[in-house]
């Protein structure tokens, strides 16, 4: 299972992010959380302490030069292949089952100026993507940007969250317009933050045409969380049973999983 999630800044894509790769590690899979927000914090949804927290692979300077080749002289000459194959498993930090991999702000390959550091964290998205067998949650930055850089091309789906207001609906929108240009054929909604069955049929209504996989209710114990450096975990019960139902939307969406 290789899913993007995706959407507009606090629309909730880490809370959706953390619960589902812990759902996915109690039903006893191998699942690596990557965190892919530069401004991310899927780490404490995760429940993992700051002093254990995976040093960003965008950061690990001797690293990158050791991989790509890349000297001092003048120009700028390195390999566009590195190997990454043993970066996920060196680099990351397990919790509750999850495996949490945190990639840093270089921007990852697609378009623009290609750098040491882009080339490594391409290299490790392909392999995570298409060679990794492990369930694998991308947290992406918020916004589009990334869809326009391809750089979560080769997930199963993105999920775009959605919380309550046009922007982000409008947000979700464009996501499935741009997946589609970047060859994702599957992208889904799940429906966040919702207070009331009326909120529930507006966005339904709006978002008409697009798989809703379910919705997250306003939940306090969340915000608490939140509010608190606490994780996002599924001891909420109506976190968990939203997560849960999520999960099996998911499973019937994508049954080439079962096959895999």
């Amino acid at each position: 299972m290789k899913l993007a999630i995706v959407g507009k800044g606090g629309a909730g894509k880490t809370t959706l992010a953390a619960g589902l790769a812990q759902q996915l590690a109690s039903a006893a899979r191998s699942v690596i959380a990557v965190d892919a927000d530069p401004d991310g914090n899927l780490g404490a949804a995760l429940g993992i302490p700051p002093d254990r927290l995976p040093q960003p692979i965008a950061q690990m300077r001797e690293l990158i030069r050791e991989r790509t080749g890349v000297g001092d002289g003048p120009g700028l000459v390195f390999t566009l292949n590195p190997r990454v194959d043993d970066l996920p498993e060196r680099f990351s930090v397990a919790s509750g089952g999850v495996r949490l991999l945190v990639l840093g702000t270089v921007e990852l390959g697609g378009k623009g100026c290609m750098c040491p550091e882009a080339a490594v964290l391409k290299a490790l998205m392909q392999h995570l993507l298409l060679r990794v067998p492990d369930d694998v949650i991308l947290d992406m930055e918020a916004g589009l940007e990334h869809i326009g850089r391809a750089s979560a091309r080769g997930v199963d789906a993105m999920v775009a969250v959605v919380e309550p207001g046009m922007r982000s609906v409008q947000t979700a929108s464009r996501v499935a317009k741009l997946a589609t240009d970047i060859g994702i054929s599957r992208t889904f909604v799940v429906l966040n933050r919702l207070r009331s069955p009326e909120d529930e049929s507006l966005l339904r209504r709006e978002l008409a045409g697009q798989t809703i996989l379910g919705a997250i209710p306003y939940c306090a114990e969340l915000v608490e969380a939140d509010l608190r450096g606490r994780p996002a975990e599924l001891s909420i019960p109506a976190f968990a049973a939203a997560v849960r139902q999520i999960h099996a939307a998911l499973e019937e969406q994508l049954p080439p999983w079962r096959n895999n």
